[in-house]
């Protein structure tokens, strides 16, 4: 059975102070730890690339797993809507060469932000299933640093850049249980790059989570005849606090279950949850996960995560 055996992650050394970001739009720090959720933003060098972030994430996933070896990779899969120079060639086969994974290696991107890692396991895992491949990486890496126009005051205090690497194979951690989809196009105008930067409606993207997430992690959970009492831990993308706090509301009885930290680095678009689960799930006694990721496109996407027996 094929499940997520390890995440490591790389957070770039670069910070934007997100105190001083917030005084020039005429915002204070409590602003900024009510809505957004995150004094530090993170990023990435100048110099760095998507495919650099990429192979800094993988290098960091063989430095914890010695046991798994470069050879014994069978696909690489990369999550980013902001891929390497002028996104052409895909930004996984740059990481491949970089990485010094053997050329018998699959490569693909998946185009998604912020549902991309719910979307993307299950397409990997698939992937893998079908073809009888043993060993796959999912990288999420999404700079939106690449993108950002720091004197738009509804994307420039959020967003911070990461990637987070993915260890499928068998006998793992994690197994994926049930999981549902979601896309409306009619949507895509409030999450949109133009002229070269990110626009985003806010009070659109809020209205659309609000009313799809929750029902969607709500049908997940009777697939996998669960309710939300027995759920150790419920994982939303981290858009920024104001959305996490809105969702948690709807979840009566069991806000208390919902990780909200934005850990100090910002919405990092794929990478949020995988990052959240990197520093809660592995060491934890959790059994039942229900993960919800949701964004660009408009697109969501919700799962049951199960830890198996150790």
């Amino acid at each position: 059975m094929i499940g997520i055996k390890s995440i490591a992650s790389y957070i770039p050394a670069g910070r934007i102070d997100n105190i001083a970001q917030a005084a020039s739009f005429e915002r204070d720090e409590d602003f900024i730890l009510a809505k957004i959720g995150t004094k530090t933003l993170s990023l990435k060098d100048e110099q760095e690339e998507t495919s650099d972030l990429v192979a800094a994430a993988v290098r960091n996933l063989l430095a914890k797993n010695p046991a798994l070896k470069l050879d014994a990779i069978d696909a690489l899969v990369v999550v980013t809507q902001n891929g390497d120079a002028e996104a052409l060639p895909h930004t996984s086969a740059i990481a491949q060469h970089k990485i010094g994974l053997p050329t018998n290696v699959a490569c693909f991107d998946v185009s998604l932000g912020c549902s991309g890692f719910v979307y993307s396991l299950y397409v990997l895992k698939g992937f893998m299933e079908a073809t009888g491949l043993k060993n796959g990486i999912l990288v999420t890496a999404d700079p939106y640093s690449k993108i950002m126009d720091r004197t738009d005051y509804s994307t420039s205090l959020l967003f911070g850049d990461a990637a987070a690497a993915i260890w499928l194979g068998e006998d793992p951690v994690w197994t994926l249980g049930p999981a549902r989809f979601g896309t409306d196009g009619g949507g895509a105008e409030h999450l949109i790059v133009k002229d070269g930067f990110f626009h985003m409606n806010g009070r659109q993207v809020l209205n659309f989570a609000n009313a799809n997430i929750v029902p969607q992690m709500q049908d997940v959970l009777e697939l996998a005849h669960l309710s939300l009492d027995e759920v150790d831990a419920i994982l939303l993308h981290q858009g920024s606090a104001a959305i996490v706090d809105l969702l948690t509301k709807k979840l009566t009885g069991n806000e208390h279950k919902v990780i909200r930290d934005l850990l100090g680095i910002g919405n990092t678009v794929s990478s949020t949850i995988p990052l959240l689960m990197e520093r809660y799930a592995f060491d934890s006694n959790w059994r039942h996960l229900v993960i919800s990721g949701f964004g660009v496109g408009l697109s969501w996407g919700s799962a049951v995560l199960l830890r198996q027996p150790s």
